[in-house]
């Protein structure tokens, strides 16, 4: 016989447990009914069905977003994927005046993730919109027959930015540098070279040994 029971309060009779039901009965809190936890209740209590994901967090719950420590649902973080990145080379000789910077014209390329680097006009790399970061690039340059020093620097935003390597020798000359660098929005980065061998020397390069005289570049991290 079904009945109400109509109390304000429900104590155990003895000691601080209390038991509602009996093993195999359903307790119900009607739709519409509110109920308020305000002691603590144990995870392992919870042995079966689901709780909703929408419950968890504030913000939409979704295959794209995950919920994080301050119980917010934000989208899924990207992984580091090292773009933009470019590898650029100088498919034809170029002339390097005696005692004079000259910047290095990259005519050709092997890749381009994001069109970043302009191997038409400008021959230097810029940082897309969205892509400032720290990066990391290469460069190299060779002369087939040289006789005193050369020095290959970068230039950023249209000035020497210190990193010079340096050869000096009386024979075939390869001359590479690598360094890193922390960009901006629309920076840009172009390669240098110079020489005194007392007149002008023409760098080696050639489209069917394109490497020979190369840029390369990518993004190391945010």
């Amino acid at each position: 016989m079904a009945s109400v029971l109509k109390v304000d309060k429900l104590d155990p009779q003895s000691g601080t447990a209390l038991e509602i039901g009996s093993s195999g009965d359903t307790i119900t809190i009607p739709s519409g009914a509110t109920f308020t936890q305000s002691g603590t209740m144990n995870a392992s209590a919870i042995t079966a069905g689901t709780i909703a994901t929408a419950r968890l967090g504030s913000g939409t719950a979704s295959s794209s977003t995950v919920l994080y420590g301050d119980q917010t649902y934000k989208a899924e973080p990207s992984g580091e994927t090292n773009t933009p990145a470019f590898s650029a080379y100088r498919g034809s000789s170029q002339s390097i005046a005696n005692e004079t910077y000259v910047r290095v014209s990259f005519n050709y390329e092997f890749y381009d993730t994001d069109s970043a680097f302009d191997p038409d006009t400008t021959q230097r790399f810029t940082v897309p919109v969205g892509s400032a970061g720290k990066y990391h690039f290469d460069t190299m340059v060779r002369f087939a027959a040289f006789t005193g020093e050369v020095r290959l620097v970068p230039y950023k935003n249209g000035g020497d930015y210190g990193f010079q390597s340096t050869y000096i020798g009386n024979k075939t000359t390869t001359v590479t540098s690598s360094f890193d660098l922390d960009l901006s929005e629309g920076d840009y980065i172009e390669i240098y070279c110079w020489q005194n061998s007392g007149g002008s020397l023409n760098l080696s390069a050639d489209t069917t040994d394109p490497i020979l005289t190369t840029f390369s570049g990518f993004k190391v991290t945010t």
